[in-house]
C-alpha cells in the first residue's frame, strides 16, 4: 500500500471501511496555530454517511478522537493523529465477493496485487469510507489557509445530465465559497438541487447509480506559488484527488476546452487593477501557469463515476471455478457519491495547497 502523501505537510491514513477504526497521521503542521474543532466537526458531517436518500443508509457519527498533536485547541508541532470509530458495519454483506468480484470495483485487481490477503468487506482500504480521514485533515489545513486569506469551496457542477451554474473564473467571491462550504449538497443556481435529486432518485429506483462533477474555486493563493516541472500546482493537487475514490478525471481552467480554441482565445491578457495589482482579464488557465499560481482564482473541475456497488444484476466470474457468474450486490450504498464528494475535493485541495506553501 501506498497511504502517505506529502512533501512538507505529510499524511499517513489508514484503516478499513469495516475495521475496527480509520485514521489518519499529519505530520508537518505548522505549531502554535489554533484549531476550531466544531469547524472539523461540520466539515465531517458535510461528508458523513446517512443524511437523505441520495446517500447509503449506513449511518455514522464520523466524530474523531484525536490522540496527539492538538493541546487545548493549540497544534503542538507534533504529529496530528485522530482515529474514527467504524460501528456500523455489516462484512456478511461482501462474504461472496472474494469469490465474484464486483464490475466497476477494485476487488478483482486487488485480489491480484496483494496475493487474495486484501480486506473485501465494504471495500477495505479502497472504500471511500477512508476519505472521512482525508476530511478531517482537510478540515484542519483549511482552517490554517483562512487565517492566510485562502478560501476553498466547491458545488455539484452536473449529476447525470443536469447541470448547475459554473463559477466565474475571473470573480469569484470568498463569502460566496464560504457559503458552499458550509452545505450538504452546494449548488448555485435556483431549483438545481431538486432537479439532481429527481435524477439521483430515479437511479436509485431502477437499483443504479449516477455520476456526476465536482468543480472547486480558491480564492486568497499569492502568485508564485509551485515548483515545475514536476512539483506545479496542478501536479501536487492532481496527486491527491486522484487518492480519493472514483475521481476518474480532473481538468484545470478550461480543461479539455482549450482544445478548440485559438491562442488569441485562450491567452488571458494581463492589466493592472486599482490597487496596482496583476491581474488578468479573463482565466481560461484556472489561475495557474506553467504549474505556477497567477494570483487568479484557481478553478478545477472533477469527475466522478457511478457508484460500482449497484444491485442490478451483472455479468462477472467465479475465481474459484474459473468460470463466468452472475452477481448482485447487497450491502447499502450510495446511489451517487457526488454531493458527498465535494468537501472531500475540497479537503483535498487544503491539503495541497498548505503543503506547497509552507514550502
Amino acid at each position: 500500500m501506498s497511504s502517505t502523501w506529502g512533501s512538507n505537510l505529510k499524511i499517513s491514513i489508514f484503516g478499513g471501511s469495516h475495521t475496527e477504526a480509520i485514521g489518519v497521521v499529519i505530520d508537518g503542521l505548522p505549531a502554535g496555530e489554533s484549531i476550531d474543532f466544531e469547524q472539523i466537526l461540520a466539515q465531517m458531517a458535510r461528508r458523513a454517511p446517512g443524511r437523505d436518500k441520495s446517500s447509503t443508509p449506513r449511518k455514522e457519527s464520523d466524530r474523531p478522537k484525536v490522540l496527539s498533536g492538538l493541546l487545548d485547541g493549540v497544534l503542538t508541532g507534533a504529529p496530528l493523529a485522530a482515529v474514527i470509530q467504524n460501528n456500523n458495519t455489516i462484512s456478511k454483506d461482501y462474504s461472496e465477493l472474494k469469490v465474484h468480484p464486483r464490475p466497476g470495483h477494485a476487488d478483482y485487481p486487488a485480489s491480484v496485487r496483494y496475493n487474495k490477503a486484501n480486506d473485501i468487506r465494504g471495500g477495505g482500504h479502497f472504500s471511500g469510507r477512508l476519505t472521512a480521514c482525508m476530511v478531517f485533515a482537510g478540515a484542519v489545513c483549511r482552517q490554517i489557509l483562512e487565517k492566510q486569506g485562502v478560501h476553498i469551496g466547491g458545488h455539484v457542477l452536473s449529476i447525470g445530465p443536469v447541470r448547475d451554474t459554473p463559477f466565474d473564473p475571473v470573480h469569484v467571491s470568498p463569502a460566496e465559497l464560504d457559503r458552499l462550504a458550509a452545505r450538504y449538497f452546494p449548488v448555485i443556481g435556483e431549483g438545481v438541487e431538486d432537479a439532481m435529486r429527481e435524477e439521483i432518485e430515479t437511479a436509485r429506483m431502477a437499483l443504479d447509480s449516477i455520476g456526476g462533477v465536482v468543480e472547486c474555486a480558491v480564492t486568497g493563493m499569492p502568485a508564485g506559488i509551485g515548483s515545475p516541472m514536476f512539483g506545479g500546482v496542478e501536479n501536487v493537487l492532481a496527486s491527491i484527488i486522484y487518492g480519493v475514490p472514483a475521481v476518474k478525471g480532473l481538468e484545470f481552467g478550461d480543461g479539455f476546452g482549450v482544445a478548440s480554441l485559438r491562442g488569441s482565445q485562450n491567452n488571458d491578457p494581463y492589466y493592472y487593477d486599482e490597487a496596482g495589482a496583476v491581474r488578468t482579464r479573463t482565466n481560461h488557465a484556472g489561475g495557474i501557469l506553467g504549474g505556477i499560481t497567477t494570483g487568479m482564482p484557481i478553478i478545477f473541475r472533477a469527475a466522478v463515476k457511478p457508484t460500482s456497488s449497484i444491485a442490478q444484476e451483472q455479468d462477472t466470474v467465479d475465481l474459484e471455478t474459473g468460470k463466468n457468474a452472475k452477481l448482485c450486490v447487497h450491502g447499502r450504498h450510495d446511489p451517487c457519491i457526488v454531493p458527498r464528494a465535494v468537501p472531500v475535493i475540497e479537503s483535498a485541495a487544503a491539503i495541497a495547497l498548505l503543503d506547497m506553501l509552507l514550502e
